[in-house]
């Protein structure tokens, strides 16, 4: 195998925003390893998406401890590529991981005790052979744990050095104010939120966005293409290779209704006369908001993330076209 040498100008073919009012700047697009970094996918392909990442001035990779298949299996894979190439390269790196969901089986392997969030990280952090990642997220709300047991976790684990940064993801507006109050009298430098937001699934413009604005805090936005809606792929049906079409998957076929696909062709006309695809329009529109501080993206092709950074060359929009967009959207 070729020894990696990153290009050398990378960090100029990227832009970057600050994380809230933190010291940190993240890319605009961020590398996400939900999909396409399991036991089932090609380690290779896996390789040569984070290394054209990165030489895109991508620095930052997003892990959880349950992605895969199997559970662990990406932060493993992960784990395995960062030995032989990143290793050198761990200071220009921002690599997150997170746990919230079902991870292992009994009491212990799901939610926000502060006994499976620990336990987790120290599994995740050997999966990966690191000493420490950057950012440790709480990947879901907990209903029946207390939100101190939770926060006190989180602070824990930066206080042990197993983490620089903390974050959160889907949590509500309301859990949001509480945490960052709980995080701010223990000290715990809490940096940013993950939020699932598209055009087609706005729910954090509800209160969430200004909620992270009034404490300083950031946001790394995911599934910005709605599990793929949000690209040219249902205009004609349904691909049996899509995710639609796959059963007990993360897109269900009955979402992708006559009005929802003429809605998306109406926005790919717009797209077009922007001289974008559809993905690369979605993107901007979300980053047009600088409260939004980097787009997660997951790809299966190098293409795909290519595709996705020329996103980045045209982010302006007029306000006739932010007007039809948003008469598309609401237009049901």
């Amino acid at each position: 195998m070729e020894q990696y040498t990153p290009a050398n100008n990378r960090y100029e073919k990227m832009k970057y925003r600050r994380c809230g009012k933190s010291g940190i700047k993240l890319p605009l697009l961020s590398l996400g390893l939900w999909h396409n970094f399991g036991d089932n996918d090609d380690l290779e392909i896996s390789r040569e998406l984070l290394r054209t990442a990165f030489d895109n001035g991508i620095t930052h990779f997003d892990l959880a401890n349950n992605y895969g298949p199997p559970y662990g299996s990406a932060e493993k894979n992960f784990g395995k590529i960062f030995k032989e190439d990143f290793i050198q390269l761990r200071d220009e790196l921002m690599i997150s991981t997170k746990a919230g969901w079902d991870m292992w089986p009994g009491p212990y392997g799901n939610f926000g005790s502060r006994k499976y969030l620990i336990a987790s990280l120290d599994q995740s952090l050997k999966r990966m052979g690191l000493d420490y990642v950057d950012i440790f997220y709480h990947h879901r709300p907990d209903p029946d744990t207390p939100l101190e047991e939770t926060m006190g976790a989180l602070d824990q684990i930066v206080r042990q050095g197993k983490a620089l940064y903390v974050g959160i993801s889907q949590y509500s507006a309301e859990d949001t104010a509480k945490a960052a109050k709980i995080l701010k009298e223990q000290g715990t430098p809490f940096l940013i939120h993950q939020p699932r937001y598209n055009m087609l699934d706005r729910w954090v413009e509800n209160g969430l966005l200004d909620t992270l604005e009034h404490h300083g805090l950031g946001s790394i936005v995911f599934s910005p293409l709605e599990q793929g809606i949000l690209t040219s792929k249902y205009l004609k049906g349904i691909p049996e290779d899509s995710r639609a079409a796959i059963e007990g998957g993360y897109l269900d076929k009955s979402q992708i209704t006559p009005a929802l696909i003429e809605k998306v062709k109406k926005l790919n006309e717009i797209a077009q006369s922007r001289n974008q695809s559809l993905p690369q329009m979605a993107i901007g529109w979300l980053l047009k908001d600088n409260r939004i501080t980097s787009v997660l993206v997951g790809v299966s092709k190098v293409s795909q993330l290519e595709n996705n950074i020329e996103a980045l060359n045209n982010l302006e929009f007029t306000s006739e076209e932010l007007h039809k967009i948003e008469h598309i959207l609401k237009n049901d």
